[in-house]
């Protein structure tokens, strides 16, 4: 994994004893990386990441580990109201969704896995809160989106994925159910409409459903992830 750095002037202080628990990831959303980098590192954008993974796997370091970047934004994840004060947050290089969103490489993603593996090493982040943009904000985000290989993340011990044969409790036909499963894995239910909190959590775990309505296999999926994340 190539490292370089590109200091940010965007950050500041995190709260004094506060632990980072954890880590967000987005995609960069713009026509190309160095378009990306001049943004998060432009003061008047008040915007930056603590690293953005190009395609090609080069890491850019922006904003040192022990200071709060602002890459999260509004939005929630549990009972953290104000993300940026306790995670990293990596920006993956990808036009995203307004500009001809596509797959990311597999160059990218060994990148991505390898800068992980490091920021879990070096804090205290469980499973389950390794999250995207848009589980923390499922009004305004969809990245990195149902492209993105969170299940090779998880096989290399970064974040949760479904087990295959997990089972839970028969899903009763209802979407109060289901809301009731998206909260306690950590979305909130105050931020976003559930249409809006439903496609989120498809991006992140049931791509292959995005925009269906809730059924069993959600529900299955959610009791797995619950189990795995002890919530």
């Amino acid at each position: 994994m190539a490292l370089r750095d590109r200091p940010s002037p965007n950050h500041g202080p995190r709260p004094e004893g506060t632990a980072v628990d954890i880590l967000v990831l987005h995609y960069t959303g713009m026509l190309s990386a160095e378009a990306a980098l001049d943004r998060l590192c432009d003061p008047a954008a008040e915007v930056s990441a603590h690293y953005v993974v190009e395609e090609d796997g080069t890491v850019w370091r922006l904003v040192d580990e022990g200071r709060r970047a602002w890459h999260a934004g509004r939005g929630a994840w549990g009972d953290v109201g104000d993300v940026n004060n306790r995670s990293i947050g990596v920006e993956i290089v990808n036009p995203g969704h307004e500009y001809g969103y596509r797959p990311f490489p597999q160059a990218q993603m060994q990148a991505v896995i390898g800068l992980c593996q490091g920021i879990l090493a070096r804090h205290p982040i469980p499973a389950g809160n390794v999250i995207a943009h848009s589980d923390m904000a499922p009004a305004r985000k969809q990245d990195p989106g149902e492209l993105f290989d969170w299940p090779g993340l998880a096989r290399a011990g970064i974040g949760l994925w479904p087990a295959t044969d997990a089972h839970g409790p028969v899903w009763d036909g209802g979407d109060d159910q289901v809301a009731a499963l998206l909260a306690r894995l950590g979305y909130d239910p105050t931020i976003a409409t559930f249409t809006e909190t439903l496609a989120a959590f498809q991006r992140h775990w049931h791509p292959e459903a995005l925009g269906q309505p809730a059924d069993a296999e959600t529900v299955r999926r959610l009791h797995s992830l619950l189990a795995q994340s002890g919530r």
